[in-house]
């Protein structure tokens, strides 16, 4: 009986620790740490939710060291991993990192005489689009071994993906919907805010049925509706240049990923020194 009686008590002190463990760790406690993030320690659930149209502003919860020597031009995040690619005649290449050091991976350089752009994964199969040579490789996931390449008119900027098909920028309002097997265009939108079209469309990344694009030379990440072009809304962040060094050398922000396991917005700039996870509140 008496042992009986401790095995409840334990119980019910068990029970007791945990609640108050949970009650304690939300997401209102998370706050940015004055050093670089090594092992991510804001490990908190995370429920997938739909962003409320309208204006938004980004908050920023954790950082991560980034190369300040990339000139980020597409950026995703996959199986645990960052992949980037980095532009410039003579230091483009593609890259995956991991996420937690920033340490490189796995690195393919590009020719001196190339400047790779936008980046998406697609059937296991990286696209990396280049600004005016107008040529698409498809390398390898795991190797990084180049398997394909396509031909295309005009430039390239951004590059996403759906379940579908690769969506691609051209620095104008068009986005093109392109088959990948093909590289043929099979739809084109033209990106609009109200009778207002928008330029500029650089990196791009495919979110929950949204299409989030930095607009180049802003401060600010549009999303698009894919089916018309709509803006939905607009997200300000302008708040994360107060996270970089006085004397930093970045330049615009443009770097859009998202973990869709863990419902994670991770987003940089060229020649950034972090890597930022952000989450969203309504515009002031």
């Amino acid at each position: 009986m008496r042992t009986l009686i401790i095995a409840l008590i334990l119980m019910s002190f068990n029970i007791c620790c945990t609640q108050n463990k949970t009650d304690k760790e939300t997401v209102s406690d998370i706050k940015i740490s004055d050093s670089i993030t090594k092992k991510g320690d804001l490990k908190t659930e995370t429920i997938k939710t739909k962003l409320p149209e309208g204006n938004l502003r980004a908050i920023v919860i954790n950082k991560w060291y980034h190369d300040p020597n990339a000139y980020t031009q597409g950026f995703l995040y996959h199986n645990g991993y960052l992949y980037e690619s980095t532009g410039n005649y003579g230091t483009s290449s593609l890259r995956k990192i991991e996420l937690e050091t920033g340490k490189i991976i796995k690195i393919r350089q590009l020719s001196n005489f190339q400047f790779a752009e936008g980046i998406a994964i697609f059937d296991n199969k990286i696209y990396q689009l280049t600004w005016r040579n107008r040529t698409c490789f498809v390398y390898d996931i795991a190797s990084f071994n180049l398997i394909n390449s396509f031909n295309y008119d005009g430039e390239g900027w951004g590059l996403t993906s759906n379940e579908q098909h690769l969506v691609m920028s051209d620095g104008s309002n068009k986005l093109k919907f392109i088959a990948p097997n093909s590289f043929k265009i099979v739809r084109t939108i033209s990106v609009t805010d109200g009778n207002k079209t928008i330029d500029n469309l650089n990196e791009l990344e495919f979110i929950n049925g949204e299409i989030f694009a930095n607009i180049y030379m802003t401060n600010y990440i549009i999303r698009i509706n894919p089916h018309n072009g709509e803006i939905i809304g607009r997200i300000d962040l302008s708040p994360l240049y107060k996270y970089l060094p006085p004397n930093s050398n970045a330049e615009v922000l443009n770097g859009i990923a998202f973990d869709n396991i863990n419902d994670r917005y991770f987003v940089t700039g060229k020649y950034w020194e972090y890597v930022f996870e952000i989450k969203f509140a309504k515009q002031d």
